[in-house]
């Protein structure tokens, strides 16, 4: 019989996977990244201290437009790699978060990129 997919529960396996591999430090810490349906979020994040550094999102007040599209996403890339950047965070590590990097998850992290993020 034919089960289908559970398209959740396989992008947290595929996370668990890259999680074992990528992991922030003080030096260069994690860039995460989470896509919903309507909205994405972006954290770097210290994962010696377990201390969220910096964090946009398409939720947030100084952010307009609609959170859903590449545009969005771009918007929050350069949003998340200034705040870095004014904290003097200058590398990170990219975790897509068990996304597969296409779309939103790859406009976010070229807009970092281009923002002055080293990843």
């Amino acid at each position: 019989m034919f089960k289908k997919e559970d398209k959740r529960a396989t992008r947290i396996r595929r996370h668990a996977r890259v999680r074992k591999k990528v992991s922030g430090t003080t030096e260069r810490p994690r860039l995460s990244v989470y896509r919903s349906e309507k909205n994405i979020y972006a954290q770097i994040i210290d994962d010696v201290n377990g201390v969220t550094l910096v964090s946009a999102s398409s939720v947030d007040k100084d952010f307009d437009g609609v959170g859903s599209n590449k545009d969005a996403a771009a918007k929050v890339g350069v949003l998340v790699a200034k705040k870095a950047l004014d904290k003097g965070i200058k590398a990170v590590v990219f975790d897509r978060g068990g996304f597969i990097y296409h779309g939103r998850i790859e406009a976010l992290a070229q807009a970092a990129r281009e923002a002055g993020l080293e990843f």
